[in-house]
């Protein structure tokens, strides 16, 4: 299976967010590292997305649909619908990830 990826606005967000901080408060070049590593991760997903784990905060509440993929400190968080790959939070898992994901996930269309 060779899915395409999108990300949600919230996650373009989220990205954005992130590229944003890292050139601010750090320099543009670690900024354009870490975008182009968090890409790659993106990419690896178009290839057997389903094989990923199941954020431990969702599988305690049942919720299976999620899938994620990592890129320390940062968690990718998607589900596949329809043959694609779509990306809901890309966020630092350093945050309180419970209420992260129940706030955007049971928010997510």
């Amino acid at each position: 299976m060779n899915c395409p990826v999108e990300l949600t606005r919230s996650a373009e967000a989220d990205l954005n967010d992130i590229v944003g901080w890292i050139a601010q408060n750090d320099s543009t070049q670690r900024a354009l590292r870490v975008l182009d590593r968090i890409q790659s991760k993106l990419e690896s997903l178009r290839e057997k997305p389903e094989r990923r784990s199941v954020p431990a905060e969702l599988r305690n509440l049942g919720v299976t649909r999620y899938r994620q993929v990592f890129f320390k400190p940062y968690r990718i968080i998607y589900h596949v619908r329809d043959q694609r790959v779509v990306v809901n939070l890309i966020a630092d898992g350093r945050r309180d990830m419970s209420v992260l994901l129940q706030r955007r996930l049971t928010s997510a269309t």
